[in-house]
């Protein structure tokens, strides 16, 4: 594992945890992500060498632990500037502790990223591969 490399990608989710409470906007945090994750892909299949899918897996967890952390410090500021997500809260189990809410979804959202990660930079070293 080229844990380096996990740890400066996972800055793409500290940076985006704390860009979306304080200024980016849910409408534009799917287009970022997609930025995002074919950057990290790229990268993994450049520098990670093998087990790039175990590298996207990491990745993704750790962007999850920025992510989620940001959301946790700063709940009240994020549920202020996302009312879509604060409604879709206030509807599900235990809506009375979003923070609870918050770190068993972050958790979830980590690992379904995680995978995209990974199959995206499987696909990036079969492209490099192919270009070679």
């Amino acid at each position: 594992m080229n844990w380096k490399l996990i740890a400066q990608l996972s800055l793409f989710g500290l940076a985006m945890g704390l860009g979306t409470v304080f200024f980016i906007p849910s409408s534009v945090e799917p287009f970022c992500w997609l930025v995002i994750f074919i950057t990290c892909a790229y990268l993994i299949a450049k520098h990670a060498g093998n087990r790039p899918f175990l590298h996207g897996l990491v990745l993704g967890l750790a962007n999850c632990v920025w992510i989620t952390g940001s959301h946790l410090v700063f709940v009240n500021r994020y549920l202020e500037s996302h009312a879509k997500e604060a409604e879709m809260m206030a509807s599900m189990p235990m809506p009375d502790h979003p923070r609870l809410m918050m770190a068993l979804v972050g958790t979830l959202v980590g690992i379904i990223s995680g995978v995209v990660i990974g199959i995206l930079s499987i696909c990036a070293v079969k492209v490099m591969k192919g270009s070679r």
